[in-house]
């Protein structure tokens, strides 16, 4: 396991040229995929209103197709990053990018709500491979004192992809309609995917396999007694529990829960907790339920914000459209912003610390930005500085995860961990909404935005994760 010192001086000479060209060319790669990743997930909150209105949906169906991408992330995150541990970082970011292509197809030619959702659910499986394989792939082709930047850099795409999305929804919509916006987004995914053929493979991971001439298989344990023989019962087991766990999230995404809501998120929590427990192994098993609690209380964090800004924009501020693209365009740039800015402070501070202080100090923002009205200009520099210090440091996340977990099992503990800590994103706009109940969006946004950073500069801060691990986990061997 990389154990880096809280500051690491980056190597001599101006640091871009430590890059090399082919540093360069695997972090270009990989950015195109990001930037594709945050322009096809605005685009569906874009376009929402055009497709209720073709397919004849009410409020709850059309959010579904938001959250039906959260569905199926888990599952890509496990898969995608199983592939990267055994086959290689490329073979995994080629998968992903193919999914990302064709569910993004099939979103322009689906016929009717159903299709739609499932394109969704495809395209949820490429997200995952982006955020496990790409950045595994980019941090291990660049040098180790400056994976910092590696990783904010590779992360401000995609909010530049959140604002592009924006800026061609309001040429393209109104002239050919909603579905020729998937359809172009197919072209830079298919130029993403040619891109990538070329990349030679990630030093680490090419250097562990030769070292212990295997190749590792993260889904054994599964499958597998501990002794290494077939477990036909365990392996049957371990996919009725992974069915199951898909069966609710389709429940409770597609609002059919009912009644039944809080027993099926209680067996998502179980089943997924078993899942990490397993993968993990007695090495790992409580830092991949600690990782995974606090990269869901990052997106609990951040996504308040993200996905019920322009709600409060409109309902409470009662901005103009126009008005909202352009807070939204400012919010999204200070985002891109604070990644890039992210990498540096990650490099010099560690990663830990970077993030730790940098959230601090965006807690004297958080109530300000909601006490701003009519005052356009106030409240784009505001949210600039917000998301630049907040939603922007969050660029360090994968580095910081990837910093806990050995090569040899890096894309996938970090594919699971944080695609299923990703759900903290589907429930941070239910949280957002039921505090709303009987006060101001505003005041609830602000409330829930203060708290849960609170609770993420004590995680990260005092190394939570770390210290549960190194208190309760076997001591690790780094080759495993």
């Amino acid at each position: 396991m990389e154990r880096p010192p809280r500051s690491v001086a980056p190597p001599p000479g101006r640091w871009y040229r430590q890059v090399g060209g082919r540093g360069w060319r695997a972090f270009g790669a990989a950015w195109g995929g990001y930037v594709l990743d945050g322009f096809d997930f605005v685009l569906i909150t874009l376009v929402l209103t055009e497709i209720r209105a073709e397919f004849g949906l009410d409020a709850a169906r059309a959010a579904s197709l938001v959250s039906a991408a959260f569905v199926s992330r888990w599952l890509g995150g496990m898969l995608l990053g199983a592939l990267g541990d055994r086959y290689g970082r490329r073979a995994a970011m080629a998968a992903s990018i193919l999914l990302f292509s064709l569910g993004t197809l099939a979103c322009g030619l689906a016929p009717n709500y159903a299709a739609l959702f499932a394109a969704r659910t495809v395209v949820g499986l490429g997200m995952a491979g982006e955020y496990s394989a790409s950045a595994t792939y980019v941090m291990e082709s660049w040098p180790a004192a400056l994976r910092g930047r590696a990783s904010g850099f590779l992360i401000s795409g995609y909010s530049i992809g959140t604002v592009l999305a924006a800026q061609v929804y309001s040429v393209v919509v109104p002239a050919y309609g909603w579905r020729r916006l998937f359809v172009l987004g197919v072209l830079p995914a298919l130029f993403a995917l040619w891109l990538r053929r070329a990349l030679p493979e990630a030093v680490d991971w090419a250097e562990a396999v030769a070292e212990t001439a295997t190749r590792p298989n993260p889904f054994r344990p599964l499958f597998t007694t501990a002794d290494g023989r077939p477990a036909p019962r365990r392996a049957a087991a371990h996919l009725a529990l992974a069915a199951a766990v898909l069966g609710a999230l389709l429940l409770l995404f597609t609002g059919r829960a009912g009644p039944a809501a809080w027993p099926l998120a209680l067996l998502v929590a179980a089943g997924l907790g078993t899942f990490a427990v397993r993968l993990g192994g007695p090495r790992y098993r409580v830092l991949y339920l600690a990782l995974t609690a606090t990269v869901f209380a990052g997106f609990l964090y951040t996504w308040p914000i993200q996905a019920l800004l322009p709600t409060y924009l409109r309902t409470e501020l009662h901005y103009s459209p126009e008005q909202v693209r352009d807070v939204l365009f400012w919010a999204g740039f200070g985002t891109a912003a604070g990644c890039v800015l992210a990498g540096f402070t990650g490099d010099r501070f560690g990663p830990a610390r970077a993030y730790a202080l940098t959230l601090t100090a965006s807690l004297a923002l958080v109530f300000p930005v909601f006490a701003v009205r009519d005052d356009l200009l106030l409240l784009g520099v505001l949210l600039f500085l917000l998301q630049a210090t907040s939603f922007g440091i969050s660029g360090l996340l994968p580095r910081y995860l990837a910093a806990r977990l050995p090569v040899r099992r890096r894309a996938s503990g970090l594919g699971f961990v944080y695609n299923v800590g990703a759900l903290g994103g589907a429930v941070a706009p239910l949280l957002g909404a039921r505090l709303a109940e009987g006060r101001p969006l505003g005041q609830a946004l602000a409330v829930l935005t203060f708290g849960l950073s609170l609770l993420v500069i004590l995680l990260i801060g005092l190394d939570v994760p770390g210290r549960l691990h190194r208190r309760f986990d076997t001591l690790p061997n780094p080759l495993v």
